[in-house]
């Protein structure tokens, strides 16, 4: 590590506030298939706990369905620190572990994919429409948490990703493209997050 990494360590681990105890990522298919993105993305999981995080989402987006069990194999491969979770945009994803990468098609399709479950548990007679709550739409999710901190790399947008849970959630937006990524990047976002006034939506 440099002497500004060391600088911006010492300065992300002295400012006031807990570390995001939840950090989410939002990458995209064409990032993971830069050189070095799945090292990449291996590395931030590192940085990740290194810096406090207890749980770690990570949203690949893809636009081809054909891209998806392909990238799943690749993604359930790579080095962790912790117990990993690789699941589909149809797959089941409860009882996970501490990190959790999806590979889907985006909120929109994830939300849909939730009001059809409980649609279909309605006309089923197993569950009555008016007794529905913000809980039940949580629990047919993907992943239902709601990070603390969403990173995104590249460009200012969440790429059609975490729509339901992001609603509280800091958003840390950097143009350093995923292939450009470094620790420091990280440690910026962790800095931010820590000195800001977090709001929950008052």
């Amino acid at each position: 590590m440099g002497l500004f990494d060391r600088y911006l360590a010492l300065r992300t681990r002295l400012a006031g506030a807990e570390p995001p105890a939840h950090v989410a990522l939002v990458v995209t298919e064409r990032d993971l298939l830069e050189p070095d993105g799945y090292e990449t993305l291996s590395a931030f999981l590192d940085w990740a706990v290194e810096y406090g995080a207890d749980r770690i989402t990570v949203y690949v987006s893809v636009l081809d369905r054909e891209a998806v069990d392909p990238l799943c194999r690749g993604l359930g491969q790579i080095e962790t620190p912790r117990p990993v979770t690789v699941v589909g945009p149809e797959e089941d994803a409860r009882g996970t572990a501490p990190i959790r990468i999806g590979v889907g098609l985006g909120g929109k399709h994830e939300f849909t994919e939730a009001v059809r479950t409980l649609a279909n548990a309605a006309a089923a007679g197993d569950l009555d429409p008016s007794d529905i709550t913000e809980t039940d739409i949580e629990a047919s999710l993907v992943f239902p948490d709601d990070p603390d901190l969403i990173i995104k790399t590249g460009a200012e947008r969440l790429s059609d990703f975490m729509i339901w849970q992001s609603v509280y959630s800091e958003l840390y937006f950097t143009d350093v493209n995923w292939r450009d990524f470094r620790k420091r990047d990280y440690l910026r976002a962790i800095y931010d997050f820590k000195t800001r006034n977090r709001r929950f939506g008052r």
